[in-house]
């Protein structure tokens, strides 16, 4: 890759010019293109060790550098307070259309797990109801963050935790069985149309909590698998009960002394270990608080050997990240190893105006009302485009729509483009494109380019998507190609009498170049690569 050739360069330098070698040279690619390709900020790094100002370093540098035989460097300069930037030919992207055809669904993926086990926990919920919008977002950024993970060679598994024990599955079977035989609701319980309508086909006889439970996760599993969401475990919270999981998790909190009793209650010592305050975990009448079975699972998930737990919660669920960290060091697990992560609220729009009411849910918009109007790539693909961190709009109308300003019709638009392109040259005798078919030195128009800097950027943004839990940058960089691919199919023809065969060849190497990266990145995101729209 020409950032490590540089990279070497660099600290080769240094030694020819009697100075240590610096541990690490970081490039990055400018801004502004004006500013060339690639730029170092490894002469300010160094300067002090080095016993020069930053830009007299540079300029020893770029002399040393110069004297050197380096690839595709056309010319280097400094720049500001003492940045190195190499302009290079146009050889380097040429070299990437290479790598991209060589590796293929594997191209631009980088190894950064190594094997690392990793949990990604998401979704988890009562089995009261069907998911919700805010639900979807959490299902849409747990799978796309477990699949940015895999690519980058991480072991993932994924989880759902069924909260199926408790108050609430008290409340929602008796919902259930005052709403079919016409009764009042208990206080606090579960209404709404989508209750009305389960409760409508429970028959008599039969035991409210197991059917309506076995209903409910059901549903979820149906709709989960609609939007293209598999989990490799459904972990029951009320097994943990049935095995003697959560005694056991407190019998050893017990025996690590972090648990006192006051007022006939237990509590845990967590200000020991973070929180902001001690907390219940068991009541004076005997029964778990709502954080003694999570202490049992994390307990659970810690002893299954997982190095990294990644949990994706709800952002009502933002004051709790402290004291569930708390509860893990108390049992003598590291902290750090536990990730939270919080999406934060969406609001559904259809044309402008704020949608209030699913279709069969009353009181909630369901998931599956959305993928029943817009499909789950649209779904998945809209709910990813912007950080989880942020509160966002997503208008249903406009990701339904077969256009080119919906953002998942236009990626998936410039995949099927390279399809029929493809299609196309083997009609008239043109074979599949592969890393010696064409000659690269023939593509040098600018649009063309275009598309192999964009594909040069891949391992970057997957790297970066890994390190920030952000797989919305994996979504950016698509578009990005996609629309490359666009400026591509509009202004460079492919097989056309006017194209000499020649550079047809490299132009079909091209294209599936592109073709590669749009459809390697919607497979990680778990979005459909269409051939045709």
């Amino acid at each position: 890759m020409i950032r490590d050739d540089l990279g070497d360069a660099i600290a080769t330098a240094f030694e020819a010019l009697g100075l240590p070698r610096p541990d690490s040279v970081h490039l990055e690619r400018p801004a502004r293109r004006e500013h060339g390709d690639w730029s170092s900020n490894v002469a300010m790094a160094s300067s002090k060790a080095a016993g020069r100002n930053p830009r007299e370093l540079a300029a020893e540098l770029i002399a040393q550098l110069e004297s050197m035989d380096l690839r595709h460097v056309d010319m280097i300069e400094i720049a500001g307070p003492g940045f190195v930037n190499f302009r290079l030919d146009d050889g380097w992207l040429h070299d990437v259309l290479v790598d991209a055809l060589t590796a293929g669904a594997a191209y631009g993926r980088p190894d950064i797990g190594q094997g690392t086990r990793v949990m990604v926990e998401f979704v988890s919920s009562n089995p009261t109801g069907p998911i919700h919008a805010g639900g979807a977002r959490g299902a849409c950024y747990g799978d796309a963050l477990a699949g940015v993970l895999e690519a980058t060679g991480h072991d993932v598994e994924r989880e759902f935790y069924i909260n199926d024990r408790g108050v609430q599955m008290d409340l929602f079977a008796a919902s259930l069985e005052a709403l079919r035989d016409g009764n009042d609701l208990p206080e606090n319980g579960y209404g709404g149309d989508y209750m009305k309508h389960w409760a409508s086909e429970m028959p008599n006889g039969v035991d409210a909590r197991e059917w309506g439970y076995a209903h409910s996760l059901g549903y979820t599993r149906e709709t989960l698998a609609r939007l293209g969401v598999e989990f490799d475990v459904w972990f029951s919270e009320r097994s943990m009960v049935e095995s003697g999981a959560i005694e056991d998790a407190l019998e050893k909190l017990r025996g690590r002394g972090v648990v006192y009793e006051d007022e006939g209650a237990s509590w845990l010592r967590s200000t020991d270990f973070g929180d902001d305050k001690d907390r219940v975990i068991v009541r004076s009448d005997g029964d778990y608080t709502y954080i003694m079975p999570d202490i049992a699972y994390h307990r659970d998930k810690f002893e299954r050997g997982f190095d990294h737990i990644i949990n994706v919660f709800g952002a009502d669920h933002h004051g709790y990240v402290s004291r569930l960290k708390a509860s893990v060091a108390a049992l003598g697990y590291d902290p750090d190893k536990l990730e939270v992560r919080i999406n934060q609220l969406v609001r559904l729009e259809r044309d402008g105006d704020e949608v209030k009411i699913g279709k069969r849910s009353g009181e909630l918009i369901e998931l599956a009302d959305i993928l029943d109007e817009v499909g789950p790539d649209a779904t998945r693909f809209s709910y990813l485009l912007q950080s989880i961190d942020s509160h966002m709009t997503i208008d249903l109308a406009a990701i339904a729509a077969k256009s080119m300003d919906n953002p998942v019709f236009y990626v998936q638009m410039a995949h099927a483009r390279a399809c029929s392109i493809q299609r196309r040259a083997a009609e008239v005798g043109f074979a599949g494109a592969t890393a010696s078919s064409g000659d690269t030195s023939l593509l040098t128009h600018e649009r063309e380019l275009e598309v192999l800097r964009s594909l040069s950027e891949l391992s970057d943004v997957l790297t970066l998507s890994v390190r920030e839990r952000a797989p919305h940058k994996l979504v950016t960089w698509v578009r990005e190609l996609a629309s490359a691919f666009h400026g591509f199919f509009a202004d460079c023809y492919v097989v056309a009498e006017s194209v000499p065969s020649d550079l047809a060849e490299a132009r079909l190497q091209l294209v599936e170049a592109g073709r590669i990266g749009l459809a390697s990145a919607l497979d990680i995101l778990g979005v459909a690569t269409p051939e045709e729209l």
